[in-house]
């Protein structure tokens, strides 16, 4: 009878943690797991992925893509309208509720997809409306609230269709900790920060797989937010482009592409002219937050450490040479003498040490800040009883970086940070940094400088003749305006008006792929398209 009572004890124990789990946490209905269970199980990914993707994505489990770095214990919220009913009415669903989701994206495929899955909730008793965000998206879309628990939300919208490339599996789950710079969807979660916490302590492979094999359980347990599908990247090129042997690897990211050796045909006037997307149509992107999205921030920035193909920290950049302690808490470099920026001007440890701290205020990427966020000194910087980070030092052009705690990715985050020529930020509010006015003619370290621009129309660069790598082969680069999906990417193709860009965008490459002078390269890289769900309740 004892034990009987006990096993009851323990049962009731049990479904009280089960249900204090599902429960909205706040005033926000979205803050329930059960809502968000429901929206996804109301969901047939599978086939929109057949339909409108030609099968050429995989669909998604958890943020992490297949493969070892994901929990063989997570589970698929297959599609089933009859549970998505059950789990709202359960929940308490208001049926007069509107849902707000927004999208940056300019590609059809995206309207049709946004589109299906608006259909699909409807048939579960859920309304939604879409609408596409323009400007600075950034400050629409991840502007955390000032208070990181109880919110209010800084943003407006519920639900937000996006992204993730990731460049380590930190970039996918480090943005979810409480309070984090572009957390703006995600009150603070004891057991999530505790969780995240625990794939940040070491730098040993197989520890950092387990920790984040028990962060993706507990992710996909309470469907923090709502995976869709991941998808390669594909790399287009024209076959007037000879890339000189340069390996193909993930585009969004910064990488050894070798720009400088690529060649091409020369037109009727002999110039060497390389057409390509990713100008700008306001300003230019800040390379902080998304470091080699678009090609502006390829082509005008240079970094510290340059990777190879794989994101593997290898090759000398802006530093000649580099090293980190056996601890892994003390990075030392060397700058290149002579380097310039474009203006002319030399490149000081002042202003990597000032982008260093511009970047840790700013809209920055996760690896990125994560690691910067490490750096001894930090703290008491961020709090201001301090004016730099004491952590970064320097001798003339050596520099040391000395960390507080170990982090995983250093080496990784400086091949993707790019400094920036600080004398053009002065007076520049951290947080509104990309309203600068150097964003309307941006000056950088790249082995091509900008000359021209028409917001909207073109961006024309050309070799910087002082760039440590050497004289780039091409005359000219002409960029044409587009964001990260280039709806006009399939019609400058067959228009004889791009010689390389790349694209996610499953409807392009199946037209690109028909057309006898472009060639299209898929890469398999960690790429995770996702419903973000604002559970902040809203003013």
């Amino acid at each position: 009878m004892k034990r009987l009572l006990s096993v009851l004890l323990a049962l009731m124990m049990l479904l009280s943690m089960t249900s204090v789990m599902a429960e909205a946490t706040n005033s926000n209905q979205l803050s329930d797991p059960r809502v968000r269970q429901a929206l996804t199980h109301a969901i047939d990914v599978q086939a929109i992925i057949d339909s409108l993707m030609a099968s050429k994505s995989t669909a998604a489990i958890t943020m992490a893509p297949p493969g070892e770095w994901r929990s063989p214990n997570v589970k698929a919220y297959e599609y089933n309208p009859d549970k998505a009913r059950e789990l709202l009415k359960e929940a308490g669903w208001d049926s007069n509720r509107v849902l707000d989701v927004v999208y940056y994206y300019g590609d059809q495929m995206t309207v049709d997809l946004l589109t299906a899955i608006q259909a699909y909730w409807a048939e579960v008793g859920v309304q939604m409306n879409m609408r596409k965000l323009e400007g600075d998206l950034a400050s629409q879309l991840w502007v955390p609230p000032s208070d990181p628990v109880n919110g209010p939300s800084a943003v407006e919208w519920d639900i937000a269709y996006a992204a993730v490339a990731a460049l380590s599996m930190g970039d996918y789950y480090d943005r979810y900790q409480g309070g984090y710079s572009s957390n703006s969807y995600n009150p603070t979660d004891a057991k999530m920060d505790e969780l995240i916490a625990a794939t940040n302590a070491t730098a040993d492979v197989e520890k950092q797989i387990a920790a984040y094999h028990a962060l993706e359980e507990y992710e996909n347990e309470i469907q923090l937010n709502i995976p869709l599908y991941h998808q390669p990247v594909y790399i287009v090129q024209s076959k007037n482009l000879d890339r000189g042997g340069a390996p193909y690897g993930n585009d969004q990211f910064i990488y050894n592409w070798d720009i400088v050796n690529w060649d091409i045909a020369p037109d009727a006037s002999g110039k060497k002219v390389l057409r390509t997307n990713g100008g700008p149509a306001e300003f230019f992107e800040t390379p902080f937050f998304n470091p080699g999205f678009i090609m502006s921030q390829k082509v005008l920035f240079d970094r510290l450490i340059i990777a190879d193909e794989n994101l593997t920290p290898k090759f000398p950049g802006l530093a000649s040479e580099y090293s980190l302690s056996e601890d892994g808490l003390t990075l030392e470099m060397t700058l290149r003498e002579g380097i310039k920026w474009h203006d002319g001007e030399a490149i000081t440890p002042e202003d990597i040490r000032g982008s260093v701290e511009l970047a840790t205020k700013a809209q920055t990427n996760p690896v990125i800040l994560t690691t910067f966020k490490a750096l001894e000194g930090y703290e008491e910087y961020a709090a201001g009883t301090a004016d730099h980070i004491s952590g970064i030092t320097n001798e003339g052009n050596k520099m040391t970086f000395k960390f507080a705690k170990i982090n995983p990715n250093i080496l990784l985050a400086f091949t993707q940070f790019a400094p920036l020529p600080m004398k053009y930020f002065e007076g520049v509010e951290p947080t509104l940094i990309q309203q600068a006015d150097y964003w309307q003619k941006p000056v950088g370290s790249g082995p091509f400088k900008l000359t021209e621009v028409k917001m909207g129309e073109y961006a024309l660069y050309v070799p910087f003749e002082e760039y440590y790598g050497g004289k780039a082969k091409i005359d000219e680069i002409r960029m044409y305006p587009s964001g990260e999906s280039d709806p006009n990417l399939v019609k400058n193709a067959a228009a004889g008006q791009v010689d390389y860009a790349y694209t996610k965008s499953v409807e392009d490459v199946l037209a690109l792929e028909g057309m006898d002078n472009m060639v299209v390269t898929p890469v398999e890289v960690r790429y995770t398209r996702v419903l973000y769900v604002n559970k902040f309740p809203h003013q």
